[in-house]
């Protein structure tokens, strides 16, 4: 890991909102200093949202040394990065965003902690279009870090559900300290050989999970017989504080690549629950129609755990690469000058994406 950046030529300079967490995970990771200017400048409310706001406090609170300057306006902050201690936390996140939104930076950071992190988080679990579930987070995101080693200690517990748009849920992070990541060859995306999945509901008849389920499985079952969904209602108090009911499907195949989908209801529409597991069974579909080892949504993720492996030639297999990733990929020249060969099977659509790790040490760990 670098030094904190010292003069200005040594701060990466960006421009607008999007991509801003990848690029202070990055910047954590890197230890470059980042400036973001241009934010929402034309929107008539300019500046950071209060959930962009309420995310930079969490990246300031589990590090050690950071600072953020953000100008009066809020079109424009300085981040400089600081270390990973880790440790235990607690954090409120903004019921603006999802739980998924807050998790997505921490997940990658955690492993290269000084100490396992764990951290409670309180807001909401899910909502529908904008960021992965809590489910999706824990069902799909985890055991992609499972391919490069890490296992032992990593998981996410849902202690209490909260749906959009007031939350009231909770759920627990935990991850395992590592010194360096597996290299992976992942190419074989085998056959879908199961497909699991979970119905929720908070604050509705728990008949709505029921017939979520029934729905989702008009579809699946004419393709595999190896379907489990489980429903889980939530009462009371672990309800959270709106009305709401979604599904998580998840495909697994010989080989153990992941494919995902999910839909949930939202706040003042009326979406019959079928009308939502119909849906989320035919996201799944097509999800698994794109092809490659790893879910689209997870793209990102498994690139940056690539390039962040030993000093060796990591492969992967991926469907059509999103925006959001191939934005990924020139982000991730800027910080640590990571160039990835794209190999496009022209009949399939799908990608071969190799690169050479740079062999990141934890260097947090190794003062431990």
């Amino acid at each position: 890991m670098t030094t904190q950046a010292g003069p200005s030529r040594d701060i990466l300079r960006f421009s607008t909102h999007r991509h801003l967490r990848q690029r202070i995970l990055l910047s954590i990771l890197s230890g470059k200093s980042i400036r973001i200017d241009g934010i929402r400048s034309d929107d008539v409310q300019v500046g950071l949202r209060d959930y962009e706001i309420n995310l930079l406090r969490l990246a300031e609170k589990i590090t050690n040394g950071s600072t953020i300057e953000i100008s009066v306006t809020g079109t424009s902050f300085l981040f400089h990065p600081g270390l990973l201690p880790g440790g235990s936390y607690t954090h409120t996140c903004h019921i603006g965003r999802s739980l998924g939104y807050y998790l997505e930076l921490l997940i990658p950071l955690a492993p290269f902690c000084k100490k396992p992190f764990d951290i409670n988080l309180y807001g909401v679990t899910g909502e529908e279009g904008r960021d992965m579930t809590v489910d999706m987070i824990r069902t799909v995101t985890l055991p992609h870090l499972h391919l490069f080693g890490v296992t032992d200690g990593l998981e996410l517990q849902i202690k209490k559900r909260g749906s959009a748009p007031l939350g009231g849920g909770q759920v627990i992070f935990k991850c395992p300290v590592v010194r360096t990541l597996k290299t992976i060859q992942f190419l074989e995306k085998g056959k879908i050989k199961k497909i699991r999945g979970v119905a929720y509901s908070t604050r509705v008849s728990p008949q709505f999970a029921n017939r979520m389920v029934e729905s989702a499985r008009s579809i699946l079952n004419r393709y595999i017989p190896d379907i489990y969904l489980i429903t889980d209602v939530y009462k009371g108090d672990d309800s959270g504080k709106s009305p709401g009911y979604g599904l998580t499907l998840v495909s697994q195949s010989t080989t153990s690549t992941l494919h995902s989908s999910e839909t949930l209801s939202v706040a003042g529409q009326t979406q019959t629950p079928e009308e939502i597991a119909l849906h989320a069974a035919r996201l799944l579909l097509e999800e698994i129609s794109k092809g490659g080892c790893v879910d689209s949504k997870h793209q990102w993720l498994v690139a940056l755990l690539m390039a962040l492996g030993k000093e060796d030639v990591g492969k992967v297999r991926m469907g059509n690469l999103t925006p959001h990733t191939v934005q990924f990929f020139r982000d991730m020249l800027m910080f640590f000058g990571t160039k990835y060969k794209l190999v496009e099977n022209s009949t399939t659509g799908e990608v071969d994406v190799s690169c050479i790790g740079i062999g990141y040490s934890n260097v947090n760990k190794s003062m431990a």
